[in-house]
């Protein structure tokens, strides 16, 4: 049976782990936040870079032949967004369970294939599920770091399409869904073959006023395409910390409500414990009084 003694130490303890849960929760409500706004804030610029390409693709009737597919290409490339810290949920599992069965459903060998982990724990996922893991970037921990890890991957992908030729690139990510619930989504980055030429090509422009542009058509197409990869990667970075800053914040709440039924426990366990021992020690002077007279 614990002493007083034991119990007081036990509920100190456990008072520090709630005090570092609720830091925690703090911590992951306001990343939530600011992970989400990006996502927004950047949902009207995606917009505008996706007119800029129907625009310029409109004008045209062939895709310029630096971007058109080769037939000499083959595999693929993945990039798998996951987390560097716990407490997320099934997040690594769910991306990571989609990027094997992304190479499963691949005409290619998965040897062809090249997989880049951003994220520490999915990482270690991929290689337990039998993926081999070909570069690993950690998880940037702002809003702000995001665009240099962005142009990190940007630099593998280009080293990718140069020494593999790899004919398609894919990004893995997970996306809020509500509350503290996501899902894993899988976006084609790569190539810009036909399809995806025609895909703007049809979009129906929102106006009467037909677009118009005076740049040089290489140099704004090349912007375009520059922007487009950069805000879908910046994309998929948002989407992944906000939703793994939401299920951490639900995993917070839960163990912030176990931590508080816990200590309830310990206070009555001490309370009863402190009252045993009080009720011995009158018994005892009661006793001793008795002896004397």
């Amino acid at each position: 049976m614990q002493t007083i003694q034991d119990l007081k130490k036990t509920i100190d303890s456990t008072e520090d782990l709630q005090s570092v849960v609720k830091t925690m929760k703090s911590l992951a409500a306001v990343n939530i936040r600011q992970f989400e706004r990006a996502v927004e804030s950047l949902q009207d610029y995606y917009r505008t870079i996706e007119l800029g390409l129907t625009a310029a693709l409109s004008s045209t009737t062939v895709l310029p032949r630096e971007h058109q597919g080769r037939a000499r290409r083959h595999g693929q490339g993945l990039v798998v967004f996951g987390s560097d810290q716990g407490m997320c949920g099934q997040l690594n599992e769910q991306v990571a369970s989609l990027a094997m069965e992304t190479l499963d459903h691949s005409p290619d060998k998965q040897t062809e294939a090249r997989l880049l982990a951003v994220g520490e724990r999915v990482a270690v996922r991929l290689e337990d599920a039998g993926g081999q893991v070909a570069g690993y970037l950690p998880v940037p921990t702002s809003v702000t770091a995001i665009g240099g890890k962005v142009r990190e991957i940007l630099e593998v992908i280009d080293e990718w399409q140069a020494d593999h030729q790899l004919e398609r690139v894919f990004l893995l990510f997970c996306v809020p869904t509500s509350g503290s619930r996501f899902e894993a989504t899988k976006m084609r980055l790569l190539p810009f073959d036909r399809q995806w030429f025609l895909r703007y090509r049809q979009v129906q422009w929102p106006t009467r006023n037909l677009p118009q542009f005076s740049a040089h058509w290489p140099t704004l197409f090349t912007s375009l395409v520059r922007q487009y990869l950069f805000v879908s990667l910046f994309r998929a970075f948002a989407s992944s910390l906000a939703s793994e800053n939401a299920s951490r914040l639900a995993a917070m709440q839960g163990a912030e409500r176990n931590i508080k039924e816990r200590l309830e426990e310990l206070s009555a366990d001490y309370n009863q414990l402190r009252q045993m021992s009080i009720t011995s020690e009158l018994l005892d002077i009661v006793s001793g009084f008795e002896a004397l007279r």
